[in-house]
């Protein structure tokens, strides 16, 4: 069953791949949604549950006429029981509608309002023939006068084409299960207008929003079509953040090591050295948005319009604006009290990964003297990074040059970028686990990566978990959301909307880091599969390739012996890394002896580690 599964995956990467120039028009499906409940409110008045919000409006059908106007409620968020809030809040969708009259045996689809906002200016535009939609799970229907059996209901949800059986996970931890759940949701409803947008409010692409998406795309489905775009749209449509910008690297070289496509790096090369911002580097190999080199040219060559934004220092988000009237749980934000002084940490961390990843898309189109161009920056700035931003004495980084205060942001970008020296990583991860999840939702992403990488599996693990407080993904399923939320909670950010893919950081950590399956060479000829389950006492995880599923199951016989069972498809192989405290390690039911690395063929393959 699985090779013809495999199969029939290859030949639809093909055709996607064929097809990934085409418009929205053609890349879009609708699904028809059956109501997971209805209830009688009173006579007339229905209450509608369809189980999970998708972007989308509903379409009636009935074998009934009614000559008499029907009122429709769509909503995310309900008020009580039963009831569609009809003033949510921040930017939390509510839609009302009538309907005239309802005609016997013709498909009717309910008609909403559009948000001006996120209709004109920058935000991606749906082809004309889907009208208006919104995100929502629920809909009341008022004034009904024939039966309820007389009606079929359902909700009408667009989205890009996204294959639901290739991918999946479950564990013994039924929290981290439907945080997973949630995050996968996500990835399918938000995926509504053919690129990767921020949400509802904008529906407008933005890198790091993106790229956390991408990242969380790839790990549950094949399709690479609807990145391919986003990234090509940054090119000439960049964001004005630093460290927005400073993603778009991130997300041509992740693209390049999914899917082995050379083209899109060929092809923006010269667009992506740009994109380091590297021409606003001083002596010392740092940068900064305040450099003198930030000149109109320079901003034109990268992509903005003329009278547009100057690049800009946020750290994280929301910044502490002034201006907003927000009132705040915490008035500097999601910064930890990050002080942006002219040369920080976070800037420049980013910037070090993005010229470590340049000499690797260097190498890839084999221009030898660029690797070493790109190898010997990323060391000048490496070693400024520690001299300048390290504090020594504490043990952890300062948020930048003459600044005396240390964030979170600024030890965990250095952390999961690789920067740490050996011998302060165990300062500056006790100094980052003093700080709890003082981030975003979106800089979880780094945060988590950055405790994997460096052992931290653990507590990595109890972050996505906790449930205590509102500062995690179990708070935004307690409030009622289907899809993660743009922040925390709305006392975090006042205008959060409830359908945003940058909070799906435990989709990708969960596939790529705990359960370590992620490409070791372009285009996943040879997969990394480095587990760190922490206390897990079982898990079982599906994941796509290009070249087909990766299959994995664990199981924890006792404190002393874990049992692995990873099913690697016919057109890749494996390595599988040993854990650092294993003691006899068994493949195959054969001892291997003095490896830390263990090569898997396609098919199945048993792995018993005893400590």
């Amino acid at each position: 069953m699985k090779k013809i599964l495999n199969l029939l995956l290859l030949v639809v990467t093909a055709t996607l791949s064929q097809a990934q120039n085409k418009t929205n028009d053609f890349d879009l499906e609708t699904s028809f949604i059956e109501p997971k409940d209805i209830i009688k409110v009173k006579d007339g008045h229905y209450f509608i549950d369809f189980g999970r919000a998708f972007f989308g409006t509903v379409e009636i059908t009935s074998n009934e006429n009614q000559n008499d106007s029907l009122v429709f409620h769509l909503g995310e968020k309900l008020e009580v029981p039963n009831r569609i809030d009809r003033n949510p809040g921040a930017t939390i969708r509510y839609r009302k509608s009538t309907l005239n009259n309802l005609v016997s045996d013709k498909p009717t689809t309910i008609s909403l309002t559009p948000y001006k906002r996120n209709t004109t200016g920058d935000a991606i535009r749906l082809p004309e023939k889907i009208g208006a939609i919104i995100p929502f799970r629920y809909c009341e229907i008022e004034n009904l006068k024939i039966p309820i059996e007389a009606i079929q209901i359902k909700q009408k949800a667009i989205h890009y084409k996204f294959n639901d059986a290739i991918s999946s996970f479950s564990s013994s931890d039924k929290i981290m299960d439907s945080i997973w759940d949630m995050c996968k949701h996500t990835i399918k409803a938000t995926s509504f207008t053919g690129y990767y947008v921020d949400g509802d409010r904008e529906r407008i692409p933005y890198e790091a929003d993106a790229y956390i998406n991408q990242l969380s795309h790839y790990s549950v489905d094949n399709e690479y079509t609807i990145a391919r775009r986003t990234n090509e749209y940054f090119i000439d449509n960049p964001t004005w953040p630093t460290e927005w910008l400073l993603h778009t690297v991130l997300m041509f070289h992740a693209d390049y090591m999914y899917t082995g496509d050379i083209e899109p790096l060929k092809k923006h090369y010269n667009s992506l050295k740009l994109k380091t911002l590297m021409d606003l580097e001083r002596a010392d190999g740092l940068i900064s948005s305040k450099s003198p080199n930030l000149t109109d040219e320079l901003v034109r060559k990268l992509g903005f319009k003329k009278g547009s934004k100057k690049i800009e220092d946020i750290i994280d988000w929301p910044p502490a604006q002034k201006d907003t009237g927000w009132k705040l749980a915490t008035a500097e934000g999601e910064r930890d009290g990050y002080e942006i002084v002219a040369v920080n940490t976070a800037i420049n961390a980013f910037y070090y990964y993005n010229l470590k990843l340049m000499a690797e898309i260097a190498g890839f189109l084999n221009y030898e003297k660029d690797v070493l161009f790109f190898k010997n920056k990323a060391a000048i700035t490496k070693k400024s990074i520690n001299d300048i931003f390290l504090d020594k004495t504490k043990g952890y980084y300062i948020d930048g040059e003459g600044s005396s205060h240390s964030s979170l942001h600024a030890n965990m970008l250095p952390l999961a970028f690789d920067l740490v020296p050996n011998e302060y990583v165990k300062t500056v991860t006790n100094f980052i686990k003093t700080r709890g999840m003082a981030c975003s939702v979106y800089g979880a992403q780094y945060l988590l990566e950055g405790l994997y990488k460096y052992n931290e599996a653990q507590y990595a693990s109890d972050l996505i978990t906790d449930t205590s407080g509102d500062r995690n993904w179990w708070n935004m399923i307690q409030l009622g959301s289907t899809m993660a939320l743009e922040a925390w909670d709305v006392k975090y950010k006042p205008n959060l909307d409830w359908n945003h893919a940058w909070g799906t950081a435990p989709l990708n950590v969960i596939t790529r880091y705990m359960w370590g399956i992620k490409p070791k060479t372009p285009g996943f000829k040879i997969a990394e599969i480095k587990p760190q389950l922490a206390d897990l006492t079982f898990s079982n995880i599906t994941v796509p390739t290009k070249n087909g599923v990766i299959e994995a199951d664990f199981k924890k016989e006792s404190d002393k012996k874990d049992i692995y069972s990873i099913d690697i498809p016919e057109n890749l192989t494996a390595v599988f890394i040993v854990p650092n405290n294993a003691n006899k390690v068994y493949l195959n039911k054969k001892k291997v002896k003095h490896s830390k690395n263990l090569k898997l063929s396609n098919g199945l393959s048993k792995i018993e580690i005893k400590y």
